[in-house]
């Protein structure tokens, strides 16, 4: 059985699993997801701004929204085109602008379930470098995400 939503939230394909980048509006999800793009060798557009995410066989999977399907907006240079990948399995979250981010997280504060999907958390704090966060997360992780 699967359970499918539609989220604001933009994804990134970082090797074999997706980065889900949620925050609110104006807190650098698009801009995350271009830095990772530009810094990453193995790094693929999936999602901006709205994506489908759906639970299937204890994976949790994500797609653009047809409509903006290959659409990345970097702000100060407008909506670019880019090739993407259909769909991805998620391995990390990404909160941007998270209330709850903190410099040594809380027990718990390092997973969330989507859809009845466990996955690694990772809070951001407003204003913090959230590309370094990515990058250290998944320098530390040993098979990545």
């Amino acid at each position: 059985m699967t359970e499918e939503s539609t989220i604001h939230a933009s994804a990134v394909l970082i090797g074999p699993k997706a980065a889900l980048i949620r925050g609110p509006a104006g807190s650098g999800k698009s801009q995350l997801v271009w830095a990772l793009l530009s810094t990453l060798p193995f790094a693929r557009l999936v999602a901006d701004d709205r994506a489908y995410v759906e639970a299937c066989a204890g994976r949790l999977l994500v797609r653009p929204a047809p409509a903006l399907a290959g659409m990345l907006e970097i702000r100060g240079l407008g909506i670019k085109r880019l090739a993407y990948e259909g769909v991805a399995a998620v391995g990390l979250v990404v909160d941007l602008a998270a209330e709850d981010a903190a410099r040594h997280p809380a027990e718990g504060a390092e997973k969330t379930v989507i859809s009845g999907v466990s996955l690694p958390r990772l809070a951001v704090a407003a204003g913090m470098p959230a590309q370094a966060l990515v990058l250290a997360f998944l320098k530390a992780s040993p098979a990545g995400i």
